[in-house]
Protein backbone atom coordinates (compact mmCIF):
# COMPACT_ATOMS: atom_id res chain seq x y z
CA UNK A 1 0.00 0.00 0.00
CA UNK A 2 3.32 2.30 0.92
CA UNK A 3 4.33 1.92 -2.73
CA UNK A 4 0.60 2.65 -4.26
CA UNK A 5 0.71 6.13 -2.25
CA UNK A 6 4.59 7.20 -3.43
CA UNK A 7 3.29 6.42 -7.13
CA UNK A 8 0.52 8.56 -6.69
CA UNK A 9 2.80 11.46 -5.20
CA UNK A 10 5.66 10.75 -7.85
CA UNK A 11 2.50 10.77 -10.86
CA UNK A 12 1.01 13.95 -9.41
CA UNK A 13 4.67 15.85 -9.26
CA UNK A 14 5.35 14.81 -13.11
CA UNK A 15 2.08 16.27 -13.73
CA UNK A 16 2.63 19.94 -11.92
CA UNK A 17 5.91 19.90 -13.58
CA UNK A 18 4.32 19.66 -17.11
CA UNK A 19 2.10 22.23 -15.96
CA UNK A 20 4.75 24.66 -15.33
CA UNK A 21 6.86 23.92 -18.34
CA UNK A 22 3.69 23.97 -20.63
CA UNK A 23 2.94 27.30 -18.94
CA UNK A 24 6.92 28.62 -19.27
CA UNK A 25 6.62 27.46 -22.91
CA UNK A 26 3.06 29.52 -23.57
CA UNK A 27 4.85 32.43 -21.77
CA UNK A 28 8.33 32.27 -23.62
CA UNK A 29 5.94 32.03 -27.25
CA UNK A 30 4.08 35.24 -26.02
CA UNK A 31 7.38 36.95 -25.26
CA UNK A 32 9.05 36.38 -28.76
CA UNK A 33 6.60 35.38 -31.37
CA UNK A 34 5.73 38.21 -34.37
CA UNK A 35 2.23 40.24 -33.92
CA UNK A 36 0.43 39.29 -36.88
CA UNK A 37 -3.28 39.61 -37.55
CA UNK A 38 -5.05 38.95 -40.77
CA UNK A 39 -5.95 43.47 -41.40
CA UNK A 40 -4.50 46.15 -39.39
CA UNK A 41 -7.48 47.64 -38.88
CA UNK A 42 -9.62 47.94 -35.47
CA UNK A 43 -13.49 48.52 -36.30
CA UNK A 44 -15.30 50.85 -34.29
CA UNK A 45 -19.04 50.78 -35.16
CA UNK A 46 -21.91 52.57 -34.21
CA UNK A 47 -24.78 50.27 -33.12
CA UNK A 48 -28.29 50.62 -34.33
CA UNK A 49 -30.40 52.84 -32.48
CA UNK A 50 -27.58 55.06 -30.83
CA UNK A 51 -26.46 52.74 -28.53
CA UNK A 52 -23.54 53.65 -26.58
CA UNK A 53 -19.49 52.72 -27.88
CA UNK A 54 -16.72 52.54 -25.82
CA UNK A 55 -14.78 55.66 -24.78
CA UNK A 56 -11.42 54.78 -25.20
CA UNK A 57 -10.08 52.47 -28.15
CA UNK A 58 -6.60 50.94 -27.93
CA UNK A 59 -4.31 50.85 -31.34
CA UNK A 60 -0.78 49.79 -31.81
CA UNK A 61 1.38 51.00 -34.87
CA UNK A 62 2.65 48.20 -37.07
CA UNK A 63 -0.28 45.94 -35.59
CA UNK A 64 -3.35 47.44 -35.63
CA UNK A 65 -3.11 51.11 -36.10
CA UNK A 66 -6.09 51.89 -38.81
CA UNK A 67 -9.82 52.71 -36.90
CA UNK A 68 -12.52 51.52 -39.20
CA UNK A 69 -14.99 53.79 -38.54
CA UNK A 70 -18.50 51.62 -39.58
CA UNK A 71 -21.50 53.11 -39.21
CA UNK A 72 -24.75 50.56 -38.61
CA UNK A 73 -27.05 52.87 -37.23
CA UNK A 74 -29.94 54.20 -39.43
CA UNK A 75 -28.60 58.40 -38.74
CA UNK A 76 -25.13 60.19 -39.20
CA UNK A 77 -22.83 60.31 -36.37
CA UNK A 78 -20.30 62.68 -35.24
CA UNK A 79 -16.67 61.27 -34.55
CA UNK A 80 -14.10 64.47 -34.96
CA UNK A 81 -14.61 66.15 -37.49
CA UNK A 82 -15.89 63.82 -39.53
CA UNK A 83 -19.87 63.22 -40.25
CA UNK A 84 -20.11 59.08 -41.07
CA UNK A 85 -23.48 58.83 -42.61
CA UNK A 86 -25.68 55.58 -42.69
CA UNK A 87 -23.85 52.66 -43.95
CA UNK A 88 -20.56 53.75 -44.88
CA UNK A 89 -17.34 53.16 -43.47
CA UNK A 90 -14.29 55.63 -42.88
CA UNK A 91 -10.67 53.66 -42.47
CA UNK A 92 -8.41 56.26 -39.94
CA UNK A 93 -4.74 55.44 -40.32
CA UNK A 94 -2.82 56.55 -37.50
CA UNK A 95 1.20 56.58 -38.11
CA UNK A 96 2.53 57.87 -34.79
CA UNK A 97 1.85 56.82 -31.10
CA UNK A 98 0.03 59.18 -28.57
CA UNK A 99 -3.47 59.54 -27.28
CA UNK A 100 -5.54 61.48 -29.35
CA UNK A 101 -9.22 62.91 -28.60
CA UNK A 102 -12.10 62.89 -30.35
CA UNK A 103 -15.88 64.27 -30.23
CA UNK A 104 -18.03 61.50 -30.62
CA UNK A 105 -22.08 62.22 -30.10
CA UNK A 106 -22.49 58.93 -28.75
CA UNK A 107 -19.72 58.28 -26.75
CA UNK A 108 -19.82 58.51 -22.80
CA UNK A 109 -18.31 62.35 -22.52
CA UNK A 110 -19.38 62.67 -25.99
CA UNK A 111 -15.29 61.97 -26.53
CA UNK A 112 -13.75 58.92 -27.57
CA UNK A 113 -9.82 58.70 -26.90
CA UNK A 114 -7.81 56.57 -29.17
CA UNK A 115 -4.64 55.66 -27.72
CA UNK A 116 -1.97 54.44 -29.91
CA UNK A 117 0.90 52.80 -28.79
CA UNK A 118 4.10 51.45 -30.14
CA UNK A 119 4.97 48.26 -31.90
CA UNK A 120 6.18 46.21 -28.56
CA UNK A 121 10.00 44.92 -28.54
CA UNK A 122 10.00 41.06 -28.00
CA UNK A 123 10.27 40.12 -24.27
CA UNK A 124 8.60 42.12 -21.64
CA UNK A 125 6.62 44.78 -23.61
CA UNK A 126 5.38 41.56 -25.33
CA UNK A 127 4.09 39.10 -23.50
CA UNK A 128 1.99 42.53 -21.54
CA UNK A 129 0.70 44.05 -24.76
CA UNK A 130 -0.80 40.17 -25.50
CA UNK A 131 -1.82 39.65 -21.96
CA UNK A 132 -3.75 42.96 -22.39
CA UNK A 133 -5.41 42.46 -25.57
CA UNK A 134 -6.62 39.25 -23.92
CA UNK A 135 -7.96 40.95 -21.16
CA UNK A 136 -9.44 43.10 -23.65
CA UNK A 137 -11.21 40.78 -25.64
CA UNK A 138 -12.57 38.74 -22.31
CA UNK A 139 -13.84 41.87 -20.85
CA UNK A 140 -15.39 42.67 -24.11
CA UNK A 141 -16.89 39.28 -24.48
CA UNK A 142 -21.05 39.78 -25.68
CA UNK A 143 -22.59 38.05 -22.62
CA UNK A 144 -26.09 36.12 -24.10
CA UNK A 145 -28.25 34.29 -21.39
CA UNK A 146 -29.52 31.29 -23.40
CA UNK A 147 -32.58 31.45 -26.14
CA UNK A 148 -35.96 31.01 -24.13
Amino acid sequence: MHSHLSTDASLLQRVRWGAALALAALLLWAALAPLRYPTRERTFAFPPGAGVVPAEVRLTLGVRDVLLLHNRDAVPHVFGQVRVLPGHVLRLPFEQAGDYAYACDVAPGHVVTVRVGNHPDPGWGRLGWRLRVLAEAVRTLPIEGPAG
